[in-house]
């Protein structure tokens, strides 16, 4: 991106005496802003749902001179139906004026369309968002979504000096999730507020910041161990060779970040010295992908994301199962193979936490995605990098050292969650399906 131009001072030609008085610049001068008045109405519509009751309302409207339309919102909940539309009368500044004018045409069409329309003053109103305040998206997803979660959350909005502007259904299957639209919540402590009400209902609320970038992203790189597939592939590996306890302790340590992980995968590798490779195919034809994991990749890609995996397991199990999915890039470690047994070390450059980030963006360079643009998934310690690295870095029923650093956090069994925090209603998904 290009910096703003900057302006290039000029030197006066030799002996050309400088100007005493600059002349008036009225070059690409603005005009003045004419405050000019307004009258505002708010026209709320509610009654069952039918086709024809938005368009005989604004047809109605139309025939209203110096009358517009400035802020819109329609939702039908289980055939009910809510619409909200302000109006501006230019040149004009009372409301309750307009108010009278409006209601005949109000109860007009409320008797044609079989519904009812109240009208209100709406003094000042514009319908926008005052420049400088932000606004956020906020996911609450749950199995189901408990009252006092969504309430809960419409509290701490509201402590943190937020207001709720829209909610919406996103999905119903396999989990319930509602986005809450909210203006004028500084982000971290939005974030912080949240977290408590979903520590206390056992909810998840995700926050993401209201733009453009939310539905820019273009590529998706997921953990394969307890994210992609359920367990830990080194955990079956290690119980084959009747080390199981042990691996497993140090497994856990190190995804805690207890322990520095190339150090802890050494010693987990060293342990299975003498498996026969045959092993590994094993292992691999047992995986158990996480439920709504296809679903992810499959309506990711025909949204046009690249997918794909970047694990500290081994490439002898990530590569086929990569091709199993169709994904479009792999990396993982390589466990060292002679004579049809595994040697307990390994070849090559080791993926660990600073490799996951490093491989997140050498495939974000090969598909031209600027990071920001990309989603990263994962549950252990050894994922912290990539997740900050990426543009969204999702914990995904993550261990609570995890949870605290990530952007969000999901801890709902179903990795197809994750597109309900990227936005994504359930008809869209079934669409892409």
């Amino acid at each position: 991106m290009t910096g703003p131009e900057q302006d290039v001072p000029t030197t006066p030609a030799p002996n050309t005496p400088a100007p005493t008085t600059p002349a008036p610049n009225t070059e690409g001068t603005a005009d003045p802003v004419v405050d000019v008045p307004h009258a505002g109405a708010l026209l709320t519509v509610t009654g069952a749902d039918r086709p024809g009751v938005t368009a005989r309302l604004f047809a109605a409207l139309a025939v209203l001179p110096a009358l517009e339309v400035v802020d819109v919102e329609q939702v039908v909940v289980h055939g009910q139906l809510v619409l909200g539309v302000v109006v501006q009368e230019h040149g004009a500044d009372d409301d309750a004026a307009l108010v009278a004018r409006l209601r005949p045409v109000a109860a007009r069409v409320g008797d044609e369309a079989g519904v009812q329309v109240l009208v209100e003053p709406a003094a000042g109103a514009t319908g926008l968002v005052a420049d400088g305040v932000r606004r956020h998206h906020v996911i609450v997803l749950g199995r189901p979504v408990p009252p006092e979660a969504v309430g809960g959350a419409a509290r701490a909005i509201a402590d943190v000096g937020g207001n709720i502007d829209a909610i919406r259904r996103l999905s119903d299957y396999p989990v319930t999730s509602f986005e809450l639209t909210v203006s004028g919540a500084e982000a971290a402590p939005l974030r912080a507020a949240l977290g408590a009400v979903a520590a206390a209902t056992g909810a998840d609320v995700a926050v993401e910041q209201v733009g453009l970038a939310r539905r820019n992203k273009r590529l998706i790189v997921l953990d394969v161990d307890s994210t992609l597939v359920r367990g830990e592939v080194i955990d079956e590996l290690a119980a084959r060779a009747g080390r199981a306890a042990e691996v497993g302790r140090i497994t856990a340590a190190a995804m805690n970040g207890e322990l520095d992980f190339e150090q802890s995968l050494r010693a987990r590798v060293a342990a299975l010295a003498g498996l026969p490779v045959s092993v590994l195919d094993e292992v691999r034809e047992h995986l158990v992908l996480t439920p709504g994991a296809r679903t992810l990749i499959r309506t990711l890609q025909r949204l046009g994301f690249r997918c794909g995996i970047v694990s500290g397991g081994f490439t002898q199990i990530t590569d086929p199962l990569a091709a199993s999915l169709g994904l479009d890039f792999a990396a993982a470690n390589t466990l060292e193979v002679a004579d049809g047994v595994l040697t307990g070390g390994l070849v090559g450059e080791i993926v660990d936490r600073p490799g996951k980030a490093r491989a997140l963006a050498r495939f974000a360079a090969e598909f031209g995605v600027p990071l920001d643009q990309t989603v990263a998934v994962g549950d252990g310690a050894n994922d912290l990098d990539m997740l900050a690295a990426a543009g969204l870095g999702i914990a995904f029923n993550a261990k609570p050292f995890v949870r605290e650093q990530a952007h969000t956090a999901l801890n709902q069994p179903y990795l197809d969650a994750v597109l309900q925090v990227l936005g994504f209603t359930r008809d869209e998904v079934l669409d892409a399906v």
